[in-house]
């Protein structure tokens, strides 16, 4: 149960690993095997080039996520995806039209800049060269969604970090951040029963990532009160 106080929430679609909100026999191409979604980020990146997932189908989808949460009676402020999928341009521009058609305006800017990169030590070297490698979709991201009238940050922050954003890295970023609005991503918790059910490598790191944002983001906007705090219900 989502419970609102003032805080803007957005709706995490899910095209990978997970079961679709929709009936197999609505999104076949999308939900393949016995109607849930394709395990692996790969197989699903291989499919969407290879023009196999119709984009008419994350696009129902996504509508069907957006609407259930609207239905629960929750104000959907922005979108991002499951393992940023909406990077690619197949993913992106039935999305995009998804938000449009659920009246929400904003969408999650999912590319990191080279300070955030150059901020976040002792990051594993294959995974910092996925993430250069995968902003070679940024241009035509930040034309899409100009053109479909909708709203982003400059990007994003801490996606290098997933996993290892204790307070040491965290202060790394936040002091190296730049004039500009920028989403810092994060998976703060508590270890619990429903969160121990849950496959995710994420599961131990986030009471880590819940005592560095406590600790820090206090201490770092006193020091810096030219620096305010947004959400995405604030950068129409």
């Amino acid at each position: 149960m989502v419970r609102q106080s003032g805080l803007s929430v957005g709706c995490h679609i899910v095209l990978v690993n997970g079961q679709p909100a929709l009936p197999n026999d609505q999104i076949p191409a999308l939900a393949p095997h016995s109607g849930v979604f394709r395990a692996g980020l790969g197989a699903f990146v291989l499919d969407l080039v290879r023009g196999v997932i119709p984009e008419m189908e994350i696009e129902m989808e996504a509508v069907a996520q957006i609407r259930r949460l609207q239905a629960a009676g929750v104000t959907v402020t922005h979108l991002d995806t499951h393992k940023h999928t909406h990077m690619f341009p197949r993913v992106l521009r039935p999305l995009l039209r998804a938000a449009i058609l659920c009246g929400v305006h904003a969408v999650r800017n999912p590319f990191e800049p080279d300070w955030a990169l150059n901020a976040t030590a002792d990051s594993p070297i294959l995974r910092r060269m996925e993430v250069r490698l995968l902003r070679v979709w940024r241009r035509e991201f930040l034309r899409l969604v100009r053109q479909a009238g909708v709203t982003t940050t400059d990007g994003a922050i801490g996606v290098l970090a997933t996993g290892s954003l204790d307070t040491e890295a965290l202060k790394h970023l936040l002091y190296a951040i730049p004039p500009g609005t920028w989403e810092l991503v994060c998976h703060p918790g508590y270890i619990d029963q429903d969160i121990d059910k849950v496959q995710t490598r994420l599961r131990r790191s986030r009471p880590i990532e819940h005592e560095a944002l406590a600790k820090i983001v206090p201490q770092f906007l006193n020091r810096h009160p030219e620096i305010a705090p947004v959400s995405f219900g604030q950068i129409f």
